[in-house]
């Protein structure tokens, strides 16, 4: 049964009104203040901790020039399963002699249109079940390295994550060891086929599963090195009421009191306030110098032009071949597509032409 939240009396069904029979208070309205600040303080809380993923994952990628290296190793394991991994060659009396070269998408297609029960029951087989057992466990072993491979890939979202190097560091092992792993098993396959068929059928490991267990040694290397290292997270600045976010978590982690908490927002607010007043007085009295040195000067129009574009970078870049015929184009366009100006080419020309002479009388007096 449900109660008043001011005097606690027990409301009945009778009881439809929106005010409490008992102390009269309105018990859709009442702590309505105090939800609203805490529903916000929620939200600025949630979004301070959005954003420190954000920031996070950005660090993940191109946090330094490490991370950057990393993405591109990332990719280089799956690119080196396109290389071939390992040859079967078979040939008989009325069999063409052929030689196949498996790479991951042979092996795509292997497992697409493999008959596990003819397999298994090949495993078990007095003559080949070694053999086959090296060969199963050579499939299971290189998908299972590229599965924790493209794992890993999809992981260095987390990077930067406080679990986020002892996980990397830990699924690139694992990739190195399947990897090496398949190498035995299929090693194994390939001595034990041969024994049992010497004169048809034949296997051997190709350089592209050693470019590949290089290219998972190299991505291990790059991120033992970061974990060393670290990376430098550059964390927005966020704030809950007022409060730097990592203050105000600090003081929910030590559990204090709500009103302090708010109490210590308002002066961070007032605080904050009175900063941005003294910015804008400052700022209010730099426009008015300006405009008092305008009003004083003899040249009123220059000086503001002065004035705004005191800031700007006129450094003009040298370009090699301009003419005084591209200048006076270029200007006459300029005048037409942003101030709307329209001048002929000849007005154009005796003004630039005015203030070089001008210039060069200066210059010489």
């Amino acid at each position: 049964m449900a109660k008043c939240p001011k005097c606690g009396r027990k409301l009945t069904l009778f009881d439809w009104r929106p005010n409490c029979p008992g102390c009269g208070v309105n018990l859709v309205y009442y702590g309505m203040e105090e939800r609203l600040l805490a529903e916000a303080d929620s939200a600025e809380a949630e979004h301070a901790v959005f954003q420190q993923r954000v920031d996070r994952l950005k660090a993940s990628f191109v946090g330094s020039k490490l991370t950057i290296i990393r993405i591109i190793l990332s990719v280089l394991p799956i690119a080196a399963l396109m290389l071939p991994l390992c040859t079967v060659s078979y040939s008989g009396p009325l069999i063409e002699a052929t030689t196949k070269s498996i790479n991951a998408i042979e092996i795509y297609n292997l497992v697409s249109s493999l008959n596990f029960d003819s397999l298994f029951t090949m495993m078990g087989s007095g003559i080949l079940g070694s053999s086959f057992v090296g060969y199963f466990g050579a499939l299971v072993c290189i998908l299972l390295s590229l599965v924790i491979v493209i794992v890993s890939l999809f992981m260095l979202m987390l990077a930067c994550s406080p679990k986020g190097n002892p996980r990397n560091i830990t699924l690139n092992s694992l990739a190195i060891i399947l990897a090496a792993a398949s190498v035995v098993f299929f090693s194994r396959f390939s001595s034990g086929i041969t024994a049992v068929f010497p004169d048809f059928i034949s296997a051997s490991v190709k350089f592209g599963i050693f470019v590949y267990i290089g290219t998972l040694v190299l991505l291990l290397g790059i991120n033992i090195i970061i974990a060393v290292k670290g990376v430098n997270v550059k964390y927005k600045p966020t704030f809950v009421g007022g409060l730097p976010s990592e203050e105000y978590f600090e003081l929910v982690k030590n559990g204090t009191d709500v009103a302090v908490i708010h109490e210590k927002m308002a002066v961070a607010l007032e605080a904050q306030e009175a900063e941005r007043e003294k910015a804008k007085a400052e700022k209010e009295k730099e426009e008015a110098k300006e405009v008092i040195d305008e009003v004083n000067s003899r040249f009123p129009k220059l000086t503001y032009v002065d004035h705004q574009y005191k800031d700007f970078d006129n450094n003009i870049a040298d370009i090699e071949g301009l003419t005084l015929e591209e200048i006076c184009t270029s200007f006459r366009n300029f005048a037409a597509s942003q101030l709307h100006l329209y001048y002929t080419i000849d007005t154009i020309r005796q003004l630039l032409s005015q203030t070089l002479a001008d210039f060069l009388i200066c210059f010489v007096a």
